[in-house]
């Protein structure tokens, strides 16, 4: 009994060895096409790789999310969603990185907004398929606005100004790095359960470590790269970071709702040890806003 207990804990650590391994391999993949997106060496090359880096995940994304809708049943319009969703960031791209006007691109998507619930209530109106009304029009609008809009604020922040490049690095990192310090120390020292109806593999010690991670990447940004964090103060970089951290943590459980109600472990399989697009989206998609308000107010 002792060997075979001593055989499973060399197995499990040999697994999460693995796990670590390869979403290690996947972020280093994924940072370096966002270094190109946002540092290439001329500003066209970079314009262009970023308009088809989010176009791409926005795509997949889109996909992913009315893949696990339609296994609720909630019978979302698939073609309508994602040509919309596409639709919008692609308009974003032009309005943000060709006319470089964000105020136009805040009003485009107001204007969208305003179209996209009519349009969505004459496709059920003329709908012979389904008999509800209420889950295929929800889950439709929720998928477009959960996806599209949220990603579309990450190019809101990209394009924000001069800095923006540096802005969406130090957003996407200090982001990230919640997941992966929550990871580490929840493998490590991890023992109460944060949510477990929801998330049974988070716990309160990989929240805390989450945090953690996220203050310490938020203060280094501050500390060696003044020259394009210069309007940010140290107490900003602190509480941003924390902020953010939180963000995170509460972005992957709205998703892990999502995934648990499909009755799938990971949105997709894009990604080796990631899972899917939106697993890997979820935590950016709920801190945009709070990051582009910061940049709209914060350093007023």
């Amino acid at each position: 009994l002792t060997y075979k207990c001593m055989s499973e804990g060399r197995e499990a650590k040999s697994l999460k060895v693995k796990v670590f391994a390869r979403r290690l391999g996947s972020s280093v993949f994924l940072y370096g096409v966002l270094w190109v997106g946002l540092f290439g060496p001329n500003e066209t090359l970079s314009r262009s790789a970023f308009g088809i880096i989010i176009t791409f995940l926005g795509l997949l994304a889109l996909l992913e999310f009315f893949n696990m809708a339609e296994k609720r049943n909630l019978a979302p319009y698939k073609s309508l969603g994602v040509g919309a969703g596409v639709g919008l960031i692609l308009a974003m791209f032009w309005l943000l990185a060709i006319r470089g006007d964000i105020d136009l691109a805040v009003s485009f998507e107001f204007a969208a907004l305003l179209c996209l619930v009519p349009t969505i209530g004459v496709f059920q109106l003329f709908s012979p398929k389904s008999k509800g009304s209420i889950g295929p029009m929800a889950s439709t609008l929720f998928g477009v606005v959960y996806v599209a809009f949220l990603l579309n604020v990450l190019q809101m922040i990209r394009y924000y100004n001069v800095e923006g490049n540096w802005w969406l690095m130090y957003f996407v990192v200090v982001s990230k790095m919640s997941d992966t310090g929550a990871y580490c120390t929840g493998s490590l020292i991890g023992k109460h359960k944060m949510i477990p109806r929801v998330s049974p593999g988070k716990t309160w010690e990989g929240f805390a470590g989450g945090i953690t991670f996220s203050v310490l990447a938020s203060w280094a940004f501050f500390q060696f790269g003044p020259e394009h964090f210069q309007q940010m103060k140290v107490g900003w970089a602190l509480g941003l970071g924390a902020v953010l951290g939180v963000g995170s943590v509460m972005g992957d459980l709205i998703e892990s709702l999502m995934k648990r109600e499909a009755d799938v472990k990971d949105s997709g399989s894009f990604f080796p040890g990631i899972g899917g697009i939106l697993d890997l989206l979820d935590s950016l998609l709920f801190n945009g806003p709070i990051m582009y308000l910061y940049l709209r107010y914060g350093l007023a």
